[in-house]
């Protein structure tokens, strides 16, 4: 027993997030009772967000190779060959409880996080994006996060000096007390230049680098595996503060060593801090690790062993360092202005042992602290089918017309001007393709190689039918990518989801995974990267479930990426893909009718992958003029989108006698784009696609400054964007609700 130690109690087990049976099991492991660093250890290694003790049997069952493929799950970030001899280095990740504490903070340190994943493989960050959830607009918390997560966000990123060019924001009231917020960063690297967490050769120098440790973050990763309820402010010590500027010299400091040729292994010290970042390096590497945490840099008078083991301070690495290579590496580092002390080294045992003040307060046989955690199968009841809902049943309250003006006005379906405006899209020089597309399009180095980037997830869609919604939220990824013009190659996941010991919300991650790996396999489209956030409940409440797909495909030639404007007058509107006129789980449904309900649009792979070849050799070779994806709000959305884009109006045929006329414009068909033509290439491009098996009809040609319909007066364009893009600045501005 260390001394002045509190005992550990039934009480103190429980506090450290682990079950009765749990600490039973450690108990077994160790032969003794553990000291409390020895317990905070264990909690932080077993908890779920670094264990993944309930989702980890079901993630097994993705698809994670191909060809192009370097590093798939279970390294800081994915890795993908895109030719030449460069690598993309990948990966999201969720730092939902903690912004929803303390918003700006706990969104900084999100972006913060996920960008030393990506540095920590030898890569220089070259964009971030983010996909954003929140409540009710109505609810009174839902603005204060709105405004301190974007600028959480773009504090972090616009100082760091890395463009953040796309990403996602939705509302709905079941995030309400648990909003998301989650965060992806993109690397470049060269292929042969790819550093690991694997630790190896005994008696190797253990360095600590970077900013000093304080008390921020203790408990940060325990925290995130659990709900919220009573009590959730008294949760701010957890979460931890973000500072750029540091971070930034931690950047340009470690690839120059890894450059010098220093380096063995390398690991963030992200959740869990120093304790999960010595472990997995060493078990990795089939050693042991000692730790000296006297030697460990502090920036607090009189902290604990246990502190220092569960600190999340930010801008922090931990390094294996060739020995002969210390002393340049130290300069290194000194040169930055960042902290360089030698805390321990690798051993030959086994053990993860650390030393506090002249005593051991923890000797741990460091394998089993990632190997034996708990994995749990956890029942799971699959979520009930949902019937089809029958267009011919709705009641239509309003025209098309004014139903698409109230529409693109939504929230969900608003312009989001007001949050990327507040990010810095284009530092760096190399955004060919800003955020408010389908995906964003960055230069590769001088190019002319080009990367298409994306995060998509349709919450409602997973909610009545989990399967299906996994599956579209990867097919809606992979058609942004093509709609832009590029190969989609690979994504990452951040898997959000309910408290997973309610056999119904088990079932939601359950389908989705199942949607998820079907439509990665189907699309050649496999998962490198990604992370589970589980527990997204408060009061027994859980969010909608949103398994975040974030999608990288590469282009040939970044010049040659297409955008959604409207190009110039006279040009044939050719809607690619079969329309059913699919209204459940619709917008239209929900937001002007008044009825959410129904089974989302089914998502044909085979389908998907043949309209989006067409569509994305239609870019390649020019024919195609613009090009958008049609989702959320339906064709008569994507239209408008395209028009207010460009200034440039449309003339619209009326809707095909076989498909009710509200049902085919704001109906939710997946597979589907909008591709505009010169008139010159129409009826070659019809036939084209005929003989391809794709779907296609004219819908119009571009004119005026109007959407005219017929039997329905023009919708003015300078109307649709007034509404547009007024909604989200005046309610962040406290002038709607």
């Amino acid at each position: 027993m260390i001394p002045n130690e509190p005992k550990i109690s039934p009480e103190l087990v429980a506090e450290h997030g682990l079950t009765p049976e749990e600490y039973q099991r450690i108990l077994t492991l160790i032969g003794r009772e553990p000291t409390l660093t020895e317990l905070g250890i264990f909690s932080a290694m077993w908890n779920e967000h670094c264990s993944y003790k309930s989702s980890k049997v079901h993630l097994r069952t993705l698809p994670t190779e191909a060809p192009w493929v370097i590093q798939g799950p279970g390294e800081n970030a994915g890795v993908i060959s895109i030719g030449d001899g460069l690598a993309v280095v990948f990966k999201m990740e969720s730092h939902n409880h903690p912004s929803y504490i303390e918003p700006y903070q706990g969104a900084a340190t999100g972006v913060g996080g996920i960008l030393r994943d990506v540095f920590t493989m030898g890569a220089r960050p070259i964009a971030c994006l983010n996909s954003l959830r929140f409540g009710d607009p109505a609810h009174p918390k839902t603005r204060h996060l709105v405004a301190g997560v974007v600028a959480g966000i773009g504090g972090y990123g616009n100082s760091f000096g890395v463009p953040t060019v796309g990403g996602s924001v939705g509302f709905h009231t079941r995030y309400d007390g648990n909003c998301l917020v989650n965060a992806m960063a993109v690397g470049l690297a060269e292929e042969d230049k790819i550093f690991y967490a694997k630790a190896t050769g005994v008696g190797h120098p253990i360095v600590y680098l970077g900013s000093k440790t304080g008390r921020d973050g203790i408990h940060g990763a325990t925290m995130a595996s659990a709900e919220f309820g009573a009590g959730t402010e008294e949760k701010r010590p957890t979460v931890q503060v973000g500072d750029p500027f540091s971070e930034k010299l931690l950047l340009e400091a470690c690839l120059e060593i890894m450059a010098a040729g220093c380096v063995i292994a390398i690991q963030d010290m992200g959740a869990a801090g120093l304790t999960c970042s010595a472990v997995e390096m060493g078990a990795k590497g089939d050693l042991g690790v000692t730790l000296d945490l006297d030697k460990v840099p502090v920036r607090e008078t009189g902290m604990t062993a246990y502190e220092m083991m569960l600190s999340e301070s930010q801008e922090r690495m931990l390094m294996v360092l060739r020995p002969e290579k210390e002393a340049e590496a130290e300069a290194i580092f000194r040169k930055w202005g960042l902290d360089f002390a030698v805390v321990g080294e690798t051993t030959d045992t086994k053990r993860f042992v650390v030393r506090w003040q002249g005593e051991s307060v923890a000797d741990l046989p460091i394998k089993e602290l990632g190997d034996e955690a708990p994995v749990y199968q956890r029942p799971f009841t699959q979520t009930p089918k949902p019937p089809r809902v029958n267009p011919k049943e709705i009641k239509h309250p309003l025209k098309i017309s004014e139903a698409l003006e109230q529409m693109i006005a939504l929230p969900d379906l608003c312009s989001k001007r007001w949050v990327w405006e507040q990010y810095d899209h284009v530092i760096l020089g190399n955004t060919f393709q800003r955020p408010g597309g389908d995906a964003a399009v960055l230069r590769v180095n001088d190019g002319p190689k080009g990367l298409a980037l994306t995060t998509d997830v349709t919450p409602r869609y997973c909610e009545a039918d989990p399967f299906e919604g996994g599956k579209q939220a990867v097919a809606e990824a992979w058609r942004n990518l093509a709609a832009v013009g590029a190969r989609p190659l690979a994504v990452t996941d951040n898997l959000n989801f309910g408290n997973p010991e309610r056999p119904e919300i088990m079932g939601q991650f359950v389908g989705a995974i199942h949607g998820i790996a079907q439509a990665c396999k189907a699309l050649d489209f496999p998962v490198v990267s990604g992370n589970v956030s589980l527990y997204n409940e408060t009061n027994g409440r859980a969010i909608l479930p949103t398994p975040t797909i974030g999608g990288v495909g590469v282009l040939d030639d970044f010049t040659k990426s297409a955008s959604l404007a409207f190009k110039a007058a006279e040009e044939i509107i050719l809607l690619i893909g079969e329309t059913q006129g699919w209204l459940g789980q619709s917008l239209y449904l929900r937001d002007v009718c008044g009825r959410e309900e129904g089974a989302p649009p089914p998502v044909d792979l085979a389908a998907e992958r043949r309209n989006g070849d067409l569509v994305r050799a239609l870019i390649g070779e020019g024919i195609a003029t613009a090009v958008h994806d049609i989702s959320d709000g339906g064709l008569m959305v994507a239209l408008a989108e395209m028009a207010m884009a460009s200034g440039i109006g449309a003339r619209l045929y009326a809707a095909p006698i076989a498909v009710e006329p509200h049902a085919f414009w704001f109906g939710e068909d997946q597979a589907r784009y909008v591709v505009t033509v010169r008139a010159a290439d129409a009826e070659a491009t019809i036939a084209r696609a005929k003989a391809a098996g794709v779907p296609v009809r004219r819908v119009g040609s571009t004119a005026g400054n109007a959407l005219t319909l017929p039997g329905e007066a023009p919708i003015l364009l300078k109307q649709l964007r007034d509404r547009f893009e007024g909604w989200l600045p005046a309610y962040m501005a406290g002038e709607v609700i």
